[in-house]
């Protein structure tokens, strides 16, 4: 007889309105969990998300929080937590769009903004989940990183350096939380036709030189799928002996 992918619960999924978010927190309805959304301003594309996933025969809830505050992400957690019964899985998917500067010109008040939603609101998720996943006898993180940790772009600071923050709290957590069946792994996510990269690209910010140099570095000549990051989260969320890894999935970047 084969097993559920998943146990009883839901996975939560912060930033899951987002251009990526949303089709990772579609790719785990797909797999056969339930899901909880949370969102900071976008609930109309909540909504979209949560009628998406209930319409494959899931149960999906979203829930209103702005990371940067713990009180707002603790009774976010505690809604989801009421809603599906258990928490078995947390992704991390919420972020800002990031301006492309040079470290040199990264004003105070963009670097403050990033490591607040990514870094501090990353800690701040990991406070209000972690004492649950315990008490439910285990469960997995799903970080999404950026591929730029093990190559680093030019003028993508406020994306790769707020994230490897969170890739070094990541490994502290399989370390330190696997005695507790608790896992926590990273997908490293490269160019991905979604979110932040079609914002960026419609500001005009990335031209065809960038285009044409960027697709130099790949090994696989053209840009991800937001689905091919759901496919790799749920991958991690699944895989009871994974932990502390990275898996890149950037078409081979930086290669």
């Amino acid at each position: 007889m084969t097993q559920p992918a998943f146990p009883a619960g839901a996975t939560l999924v912060f930033g899951g309105s987002g251009g990526i978010g949303q089709e990772v927190a579609k790719s785990f309805g797909k797999a056969g969990s339930d899901v909880a959304i949370v969102y900071r301003s976008k609930q109309d594309v909540a909504e979209k998300v949560a009628a998406d996933i209930g319409s494959g025969g899931r149960k999906a809830t979203i829930h209103a929080a702005d990371v940067r505050e713990a009180a707002q992400v603790e009774a976010a957690v505690k809604a989801a937590v009421a809603a599906h019964g258990r928490i078995h899985t947390v992704v991390w998917a919420a972020g800002p769009v990031v301006e492309q500067v040079h470290i040199a010109e990264t004003s105070a008040e963009l670097w403050k903004k990033s490591i607040d939603i990514e870094v501090h609101g990353f800690f701040n998720a990991v406070q209000a989940t972690l004492p649950h996943l315990r008490e439910a006898g285990g469960g997995s993180y799903v970080h999404l990183g950026s591929a730029g940790h093990v190559w680093w772009p030019a003028k993508d600071g406020l994306s790769v350096a707020p994230k490897a923050a969170n890739e070094a709290l990541i490994t502290g957590i399989a370390k330190e939380e696997g005695r507790f069946n608790v896992r926590a792994n990273s997908v490293l996510v490269g160019v991905i036709e979604a979110g932040m990269f079609l914002e960026l690209l419609k500001r005009g910010v990335f031209d065809q030189k960038w285009t044409d140099e960027t697709q130099k570095l790949l090994c696989i000549k053209r840009w991800g799928k937001p689905e091919e990051i759901g496919n790799a989260a749920v991958f991690l969320a699944t895989n009871g002996y994974v932990t502390g890894q990275k898996i890149n999935v950037s078409g081979g970047f930086g290669i």
